[in-house]
């Protein structure tokens, strides 16, 4: 029997028109050829891209960080002790993405957006990538908008500004962590969503935090990341970033984000971690080659948009703890580098009861003035530098009466200046209470003052305040400067000063027989005199 062509031609279309491939799936697949640490090796992935996530067996994800010529080095993300040489690794061909949106305030969770907090689920489909390239200079403007921390010393010498990059750096134990609290306790009612991400950190200390924002009503308005100190690098390694993820979904949006990163010191120490069980090759210290670029890209993020992109802004606090004082190590130095300024925090002031334990001669704003309102500018512009000559001529105070009466009066009104800016925890202050507070100590008000009873002047002077210049602060805290409200604080001031009295003559000396006892470091520690006792400010959550 003879088959025709023609009939081979129709018989092959109707079987292949007949032919189902809807249930086909092509995957690229690759496989384990060795893994250890949190670290696998995969081979057949040709088409693999950096930063991709890939699906491991048992609901374990890695992402691809080493595209070497004949295997791709994997971070592995949950059990990785379940995966084994030889197991199936799949392709997702999309780059790892984090959960952003408004239904993660108020939440802790995990770097990968999963909730730590036993309260459930969180609702939201939003995602934005983990990587995010930093807006352009043309999309950028500058930073002119003061974002307020509340804290005296700060807001007058060291003003931080909406889009700012502001590292805090020192010692563990003295307040770094404080201070961050302090700025999103202040922010709460300001419409800025702060983001905290916790990196390194007993879970215990990151619960208590939230305790602490909650008690503050600061919660409601601020993101918890957690990435504790029991889990493995790649999450720590993360963390930070995911932090950036969920402040750009508000960035974008027009709005104002503020970013803790507690700390990058233990960031680098994960990446480093990481980067040596991939083979990379160690330079400094054991780090790699691309650690300045590890925190450079993360804190370019930090942005005040252009108001044809909605003049959102993203704020970066980057927290770097020091061994010894040392800020001229890698990681400090690295990042001071990339920062707008640095806020340090010596421990050598921290356990003299200066609190917050600022070096004003090394601390610097580099956005300046530009980031204050107007009255604050004027009033704070000699607190710096009369600290500065303080801080120069207290070495010479031990001499007592061999110093002359200028040198006499710089000290006294520098200690003055001193317990002005002192300020216990979690009790920010607003920016026009400030102006009145330092108004007083640099215009001369205060230094018939005893020293022990400074603090007490500035709280009645600022309880006075709140109930009979209502108007004057809002000029005040609205950025009016004019004459009229000068001579309107002055006012305020003098009148004050004169009902609450003198201790003092003009020449420095007790009005009565009996002086006012010294208060020495050790006393204002144990009595509370700043505020709070020595260890309170410390005794923070998820101390620095």
């Amino acid at each position: 029997m003879q088959i025709k062509p023609d009939e081979i031609t129709s018989i092959l279309k109707s079987r292949i028109e007949g032919l189902d491939t809807g249930g086909a799936d092509l995957t690229e697949v690759g496989t384990v050829l060795s893994v250890a640490d949190g670290i696998a090796r995969i081979h057949g992935l040709e088409n693999c891209m950096s930063f991709e996530l890939l699906e491991f067996p048992h609901g374990v994800t890695g992402l691809a960080l080493n595209l070497e010529s004949d295997n791709v080095g994997v971070v592995m993300f949950g059990p990785w002790e379940h995966i084994s040489e030889g197991d199936t690794v799949k392709r997702t061909s999309r780059l790892l993405e984090i959960p952003v949106g408004e239904a993660l305030l108020g939440r802790i969770v995990d770097p990968l957006g999963n909730p730590l907090d036993g309260r459930g689920d969180i609702a939201t489909s939003a995602t934005r990538p983990l990587e995010f390239k930093a807006p352009g200079v043309v999309q950028r403007q500058p930073v002119t908008e003061p974002l307020q921390t509340g804290l005296k010393a700060i807001d007058a010498m060291i003003p931080i500004g909406r889009g700012q990059r502001e590292l805090i750096i020192g010692d563990g134990q003295t307040g770094k962590t404080a201070i961050a609290l302090d700025t999103i306790i202040n922010n709460r009612d300001s419409g800025v969503v702060s983001i905290y991400v916790a990196i390194g950190q007993r879970l215990a200390t990151v619960v208590q935090l939230a305790e602490t924002l909650a008690e503050a009503g600061a919660l409601d308005s601020t993101i918890i990341v957690a990435a504790s100190a029991d889990e493995a690098a790649p999450i720590k390694f993360i963390a930070p970033y995911a932090g950036a993820a969920m402040a750009e979904f508000f960035l974008y949006d027009g709005r104002h984000a503020l970013t803790v990163y507690d700390d990058l010191t233990k960031h680098a120490y994960a990446y480093r971690q990481m980067s040596l069980l991939l083979r990379r090759p160690p330079g400094r210290e054991a780090y790699p080659g691309d650690v300045f670029y590890l925190h450079s890209r993360l804190l370019e993020r930090a942005v005040r948009l252009n108001d044809d992109l909605g003049g959102g802004s993203m704020t970066a606090l980057p927290i770097i703890e020091t061994q010894g004082g040392d800020v001229s190590a890698y990681i400090p130095t690295n990042v001071i580098s990339i920062t707008d300024g640095q806020i340090f925090l010596e421990p050598r002031l921290f356990f003299s009861g200066v609190r917050p334990a600022i070096n004003v001669g090394i601390s610097v704003s580099r956005v300046g003035g530009n980031a204050q309102i107007r009255p604050m500018r004027r009033v704070a512009g000699r607190i710096k530098l009369e600290l500065s000559q303080y801080r120069e001529l207290e070495a010479f105070a031990q001499f007592g009466s061999d110093l002359d009466a200028d040198t006499q009066r710089t000290l006294a009104r520098g200690e003055r200046l001193v317990r002005t800016l002192n300020q216990s925890e979690r009790s920010p202050l607003s920016v026009e209470d400030q102006v009145i507070q330092i108004y007083a100590a640099t215009n001369g008000f205060l230094d018939r003052v005893a020293v022990s009873k400074v603090e007490k002047f500035l709280t009645e002077l600022t309880r006075r305040a709140h109930s009979e210049a209502a108007e004057l602060r809002q000029k005040i805290a609205a950025g009016d400067w004019s004459d009229e409200t000068q001579k309107a604080v002055h006012d305020l001031v003098a009148g004050f000063a004169d009902d609450f009295g003198y201790d003092l003559d003009e020449e420095g000396h007790p009005l009565s027989d009996e002086a006012a006892p010294p208060v020495t470091a050790a006393a204002s520690t144990a009595n509370g005199e700043d505020g709070a006792a020595a260890p309170e400010r410390e005794a923070a959550p998820a101390a620095a």
